[in-house]
């Protein structure tokens, strides 16, 4: 999880103002933008909140996704171990994605209000108490996860349950399936596991396929989740895509795609490499100690 954050987060606060953000056009002049007039450190804006996180939030969804796998095995197979069916992938992927939302939803939510301050937090600016979009509000991850539920209550910690629902259900169904897909296609036969190269292929591939799926979803979750900080435009999902849909058009729905298909790969690439040379790691050290 550490490892894909590391990896997408840059591309992530680049997506996350292209579709909640106004005034960036397309994606290279987005980039320059926040280059310009944040420098580097503007691409990893809300990045430690995910970072400290993010462990616990895949370790959910690859632990719920593979126990699912093992508890249908048993259950339609009589062996935990058998290979799963596309079925037992497909409802193994659809648990994982209700349950993450549960954990990620908070998450994204601060990662996304920091992505959104494009003015850096002094003592003097906030005497201020500019309402103009940018201007600074939280000190951090920590306060602004305060200052959050001491203003919006627990309702506004899970602002944009229901989109990132909609996001993720089918977004993990098009995330481990292909992986599975792709990772047996390129492993060469007579092999036990796919090598770390087929690995990371077959995850990036996963990766670029999920984010095309699951971006006009995550568009709508970016507005809601944007939205609160200097006034409320949305009253909720619905309403969300009906006003982005009436503004601008059915194009806002695709706004990001490119650079979530191309920020997906290496994310979810070092992602899948990850959990598979972790657990190979952990079983190695369980064999070595219990003989």
């Amino acid at each position: 999880g550490i490892a894909s954050v590391v990896a997408g987060h840059p591309l992530d606060t680049v997506k996350t103002r292209l579709q909640a953000g106004q005034g960036y056009g397309n994606t290279l002049k987005c980039v320059l933008t926040v280059y310009r007039n944040e420098s580097v450190a503007g691409f990893f804006k809300g990045m430690s909140f995910p970072l400290a996180s993010i462990g616990i939030y895949s370790s959910v969804v690859f632990g719920v996704y593979s126990n699912t796998l093992r508890f249908l095995g048993q259950l339609r197979h009589g062996d935990a171990a058998a290979v799963p069916s596309l079925t037992d992938m497909t409802v193994a992927s659809l648990v994982a994605g209700v349950l993450s939302v549960g954990i990620g939803t908070p998450v994204e939510l601060v990662k996304i209000r920091l992505q959104m301050q494009t003015q850096p937090y002094t003592k003097e600016s906030i005497k201020l108490k500019s309402t103009v979009p940018g201007s600074p509000v939280y000190r951090g991850p920590i306060h602004c996860f305060r200052t959050i539920l001491q203003k919006e209550g627990i309702a506004g910690v899970y602002r944009g349950n229901v989109a990132m629902l909609l996001r993720d259900v089918p977004g993990y169904y098009a995330y481990f399936i292909p992986y599975a897909m792709f990772c047996d296609w390129i492993t060469p036969d007579g092999s036990i596991s796919p090598n770390p190269s087929s690995i990371w292929v077959a995850g990036g591939v996963a990766g670029a396929v999920s984010w095309a799926v699951c971006t006009p979803m995550d568009v709508v979750k970016s507005r809601l989740q944007a939205d609160g900080v200097y006034f409320n435009q949305y009253k909720g999902t619905l309403d969300c895509m009906l006003q982005s849909y009436q503004n601008e058009g059915i194009k806002v729905f695709f706004r990001g795609l490119m650079v979530n298909t191309v920020r997906g790969f290496p994310s979810s690439a070092a992602m899948f490499l990850g959990y598979e040379l972790s657990l190979k790691a952990m079983k190695r050290c369980q064999t070595e100690t219990n003989p």
